[in-house]
């Protein structure tokens, strides 16, 4: 008799297993561990190191959260102090030396009219409740309950937050066009598009038979990202400030996803000028750790004592991370870096677009970049604008993460590819993210049928 050894079956590489129990444990509403299915175990700077041993350079950089990319070394250097100092990390709303300095250093990057006469509210770990604080507060201020926002904006998840955002179904939200020039509602974009958005505005607020009461704010994005990287004109923004200070609305600007350097100024609305009332802030301004807080003039701060409040607002760790960065941002003149760069990356981006019929639309400001994925075999309408393609846009995404690049989509059918690298990318990285971007466009081109079973997107000047 001949014994035979039995050999155990390997077991499953362990990222898998993490994996699988992810998806046996997690809610459904989970959303990027879908679409980037890998396990993170070591990152610095653009740089992401899977527990697969594989490396991605991080086009999405924390939804826009890390300015400084993963780890960086002031960041690291400021939590550290802050935890070898005995310091408390839990106060609520006490002052301390690190709210002191944080609060500091984020007003000496404010527009001056802000920073001199501002007030400061901490509102809790997410972008969403400062949206919700600003809400309340403009309500408070005002005596007034409605709202005014702009078609594609996204505002955060909780309820009036969600109510504001593009997609709400059955609100009270005023919903106004925003200029979108690819898309344009008026079929004409450029300056004429802007301007009968802006006059559609100043209508619904002026015209006693349109339904419309004064409202007790506005909310806009000067860049739209989640809607798919769509920059407000500059001379609209304008527009929109002199509207609602006319009848004294209180503006509200949304600069979770802009702020801090990322759309080429350090603050989106420096490009316009404008001032708004109310400012938004949250993601990059803690540094890779949760902070959000509105700033807002004074003669809006109605509040009673309690009126607004939160546990997590004291958040020490996230305001000397969000301290270190803001500083590193500014004294490093990385929102100058990241105007030079993203334009040249702009530029490149568009010579890829000339290549490539399934690219309907290239745009973006500053290191918030977008193409816009349409189907080539569909007509377009009377602006030059063809269906978007989300299904092309998907296998983008899958194609660029086979090449070791994370991409968002972003977009009305989430058939943009949008590009938030971090602040401190080289020249170099730029390239090799085009690089890799290029190639899986390529391969998705090739292997994806059209929306509607047609043949596969081809590239200009190619056979199908």
């Amino acid at each position: 008799m001949v014994l035979t050894e039995t050999v155990p079956a390997a077991a499953p590489p362990a990222h898998e297993g993490i994996l699988r129990r992810q998806s046996l444990r997690e809610s459904a509403a989970r959303t990027y561990a879908r679409s980037l299915p890998i396990v993170p175990v070591r990152a610095r700077g653009l740089t992401i190191e899977g527990a697969d041993g594989r490396r991605y350079l991080d086009c999405l950089s924390g939804a826009g959260t890390l300015a400084l990319g993963h780890n960086h070394p002031v960041v690291l250097e400021a939590i550290r102090t802050v935890l070898d100092s005995g310091a408390p990390l839990h106060v609520l709303d006490l002052a301390t030396p690190v709210k002191d300095a944080f609060t500091t250093e984020l007003f000496a990057t404010l527009p001056g009219e802000l920073a001199e006469k501002g007030r400061i509210q901490f509102c809790g770990p997410a972008g969403t409740d400062a949206v919700e604080a600003a809400f309340k507060l403009v309500r408070t201020a005002t005596g007034r309950d409605g709202l005014m926002a702009f078609s594609g904006a996204y505002h955060g998840m909780t309820a009036q937050a969600l109510a504001a955002s593009g997609g709400a179904q059955h609100t009270s939200v005023v919903r106004l066009p925003y200029p979108y020039d690819y898309r344009c509602p008026f079929q004409t974009g450029g300056e004429r598009g802007a301007e009968l958005a802006a006059r559609w505005t100043q209508s619904l607020l002026d015209d006693p038979k349109s339904g419309v009461s004064r409202p007790a704010g506005m909310i806009l994005e000067p860049v739209q990202g989640e809607g798919g990287v769509i920059p407000a004109p500059d001379g609209w923004l304008r527009r929109m400030r002199e509207i609602t200070a006319a009848r004294r609305i209180p503006l509200i600007v949304d600069e979770v996803q802009t702020g801090v350097g990322r759309t080429g100024a350090f603050w989106a609305v420096d490009h316009s000028g404008i001032v708004p009332d109310v400012i938004v802030l949250s993601k990059a301004i803690g540094g890779s750790l949760p902070l959000a807080v509105i700033v807002y003039r004074e003669e809006l701060d109605a509040w009673q004592p309690g009126a607004h409040a939160g546990t997590f607002r004291g958040n020490q760790l996230a305001m000397a991370a969000g301290a270190a960065t803001l500083a590193y941002v500014r004294t490093n003149g990385l929102d100058r870096r990241a105007a030079e760069l993203g334009a040249r990356m702009l530029d490149r981006l568009t010579s890829l677009a000339a290549a490539h019929d399934c690219i309907g639309d290239v745009r973006g400001r500053g290191l918030m970049l977008g193409i816009e994925l349409v189907d080539r075999t569909a007509d377009a309408d009377a602006t030059g604008a063809r269906p978007a393609d989300p299904q092309l846009a998907a296998a983008v995404q899958h194609a660029c993460l086979d090449r070791g690049l994370i991409v968002e989509l972003g977009g009305r059918q989430s058939a943009v590819v949008r590009l938030l690298p971090p602040l401190t990318i080289t020249d170099e990285q730029a390239d090799a993210i085009l690089d890799r971007l290029a190639d899986a466009l390529t391969a998705a081109v090739r292997t994806t049928p059209g929306p509607t079973g047609s043949s596969p997107t081809t590239m200009r000047g190619t056979s199908p």
